[in-house]
């Protein structure tokens, strides 16, 4: 046996000089333990031998702590695997490359099946294609298209393969991201003492939570407010406050940054931020910036699956998945980040569905109109015609 290992060993040498390695070789682990082992690993890894071919179903090594080297090797479909070894493992392995193991990563939540329910999806109005890096638990971050477009607590997300939904969880998380808006910075004509700055976001309706910018002036103390201009459903014009500070600044104080919270949603893409001078000069804003939440979304799917996540129609409900009794589970779990491509829009929304919160009046206005035409036409129907008159 020994003589045939021996042989084979040669045979994978003359094999390797006609062209170059397939796999790459890693350095030493250190500090050794399996934490750092799994997190050099992608989909399979070889342990330090190797034999030249390769079953995928053979049995996994039981303790990955004995080894100490460990190369990458990406297969993407399953039968036998040829490869040829660099020197480099053939020196770190035993003479008789007794010590070549194989490890295979565990499947992330085993038993769990990665498809759901058909659905119609000709109500959704907008869809992305989802790219998958490789099989197993999945993660996409939610962006501003999506957070714009979508319900407020996202309950029209789906996640779609050949007409049935993938479960997913929603992942709400502590992480923020911040967006650099468009300022326009103004005065008041009728009170000079009041200065305004016009805050122009990319989207509309974005859960922003945090408002932020620094300070040039050196002293002062104001209270600020935040709002937005909406129209109602009767076409008046109304404020909706989004949240208000006291900022103050002093010469000592080295931190330059003032911030305040945003309480309500905004419905809108324009935000107006307000403060009365009094007896003072005005104040110098610069370098705003507003943050909003990390939403992901958690799923399992396979590599070579065509998905694609499905959001614009306001009258969906929250999805009831099984899933979510495994949410620990998935959140504990190696994720992997898939990628969002381009919008794509599937039809044009309804009129009704056209009129952006806030922004009503027209529907008000419009039916009223129409029953004031109506009532005047049977008025005219009512009144007695004029009679001729008695020659």
């Amino acid at each position: 046996m020994n003589r045939l290992n021996n042989d084979l060993r040669r045979s994978k040498i003359t094999h390797l000089w006609g062209r170059p390695p397939v796999c790459r070789f890693e350095e030493p682990l250190a500090p050794w333990s399996p934490t750092n082992f799994r997190a050099a690993l992608n989909n399979y890894s070889w342990l330090c031998g190797l034999t030249l071919i390769l079953g995928l179903s053979a049995h996994a090594a039981n303790s990955v702590s004995d080894w100490r080297y460990a190369q990458q090797l990406n297969i993407s479909a399953p039968g036998l695997v040829k490869l040829s070894l660099p020197p480099e493992t053939l020196d770190k392995a035993r003479p008789g490359l007794e010590d070549i193991k194989d490890y295979r990563s565990p499947e992330a939540l085993p038993g769990v099946e990665d498809g759901g329910a058909p659905l119609d999806v000709s109500a959704w109005i907008f869809r992305k294609p989802v790219m998958l890096a490789k099989t197993g638990a999945q993660e996409i971050e939610v962006d501003t298209d999506i957070l714009s477009r979508a319900q407020t607590g996202l309950q029209d997300l789906r996640i779609m393969r050949n007409g049935k939904q993938i479960p997913y969880v929603l992942e709400r998380t502590s992480i923020n991201r911040l967006l650099k808006p468009t300022v326009t910075a103004t005065n008041d004509a009728k009170d000079p003492k009041l200065s305004r700055w016009i805050i122009q976001l990319s989207h509309r309706a974005l859960p922003v939570t945090r408002l932020g910018c620094n300070a040039r002036t050196q002293l002062f103390q104001r209270d600020m407010a935040l709002y937005e201009e909406l129209t109602g459903e009767r076409g008046e014009e109304y404020r909706h406050l989004l949240g208000g500070a006291s900022w103050m600044q002093t010469p000592e104080r080295k931190r330059k940054e003032v911030a305040l919270t945003i309480d309500s949603q905004p419905q809108s893409d324009t935000f107006l931020l307000e403060t009365h001078n009094g007896d003072n000069p005005p104040i110098e804003l610069v370098s705003f910036q507003v943050s909003y939440p990390v939403t992901r979304v958690l799923f399992k799917a396979k590599f070579k699956d065509e998905l694609f996540l499905y959001y614009g129609n306001p009258r969906a409900i929250s999805p009831r998945y099984d899933l979510n009794l495994m949410a620990a589970q998935l959140l504990a779990s190696e994720k992997t980040v898939a990628t969002l491509g381009a919008e794509d829009r599937l039809k044009q929304p309804s009129w009704a569905a056209r009129q952006a919160p806030g922004t009503g009046g027209v529907l008000f206005w419009g039916v009223l109109a129409l029953v004031i035409v109506a009532l005047l036409t049977i008025i005219a129907r009512l009144l007695p015609k004029p009679s001729d008159p008695v020659k």
